[in-house]
């Protein structure tokens, strides 16, 4: 028999260890969180710093679970599904995925359907528990099942709630591809600043802080971005004069063929493991 309050996940690499590290800080015991993991190393040091429990065989990690957490990657995700059909015909518990481009319906019909399947999209921030998580249930999944998949999630960060499936790839391409967009300006404005004549070591620390001071002015604030922007943003100043450049450059435009471009790379990798 199952148990609502024991949690197996299939996968245990950084993501997984993510949200078991946030789960047990929010007091969830050891005990209700089953791990299987194919590599040694991996599996070892969850069973050390978590005191979860651990082996290899995912049926065995699944088996008393009432959630379970599949992590592992899109390109495998078929076969470890199919391979647990039986286990969640019988046993009907809450299945939550973080694989990229794999849809519910994918899922239900890997595990035999039927299933209450919801769609995560987490993004890597979740390793520090900043992340932000895009939700998406599927009709067979109850307000109990939400709720208990947004607890699991909010170990990572804050929530989304999507209702319309077709909508997470657009997820993906935003928050969950969206740390490395900032990553590559962080990239951009320090080789800049470097090449105006900062030392390394300045313009690094010069830049991670105003992202961090940004990123903090836009989150706690609760005013547009357009709006900070324009607070700046003083008429004839040197911010003018860059936006201006970013402007000119048509950086609106390619910034939304980029999350375009991902989120149509999202639809094509759900095509390609199907």
């Amino acid at each position: 028999m199952s148990s609502a309050s024991t949690l197996a996940f299939i996968g245990g690499g950084n993501m997984a260890r993510s949200l078991i590290g946030g789960l047990i800080a929010r007091g969830t015991p050891a005990a209700d969180i089953r791990v299987s993991e194919p590599v040694d190393v991996l599996r070892e040091a969850l069973a050390r710093d978590f005191g979860v429990q651990v082996g290899a065989d995912n049926a065995e990690a699944a088996g008393p679970a009432g959630l379970w957490l599949l992590a592992v990657k899109p390109q495998i995700m078929r076969a470890v599904c199919e391979a647990l059909a039986p286990l969640a015909q019988a046993n009907r518990p809450l299945v939550v995925s973080i694989a990229a481009g794999i849809t519910a319906a994918q899922l239900q019909r890997w595990l035999g359907g039927g299933v209450a399947v919801v769609r995560a999209m987490p993004n890597t921030p979740a390793l520090l528990g900043a992340g932000v998580t895009g939700l998406f249930a599927s009709v067979e999944v109850d307000r109990n099942g939400r709720e208990h998949a947004a607890n699991l999630l909010a170990s990572a960060g804050r929530t989304v709630w999507i209702d319309d499936e077709a909508r997470m790839d657009a997820v993906t391409a935003t928050s969950g591809s969206g740390p490395a967009y900032i990553f590559l300006l962080a990239e951009a404005m320090e080789a800049a600043a470097i090449a105006e004549g900062l030392p390394a070591d300045a313009a690094r620390t010069l830049v991670q802080e105003t992202v961090l001071g940004a990123a903090r002015m836009l989150t706690e604030s609760g005013e547009d971005p357009a709006e900070l922007r324009r607070r700046v943003t003083s008429p004839g100043g040197t911010t003018q004069a860059a936006v201006e450049t970013f402007e000119a450059g048509g950086f609106r435009a390619l910034v939304a063929q980029a999350i375009a471009n991902a989120t149509e790379r999202g639809r094509q990798l759900s095509a390609a493991n199907d």
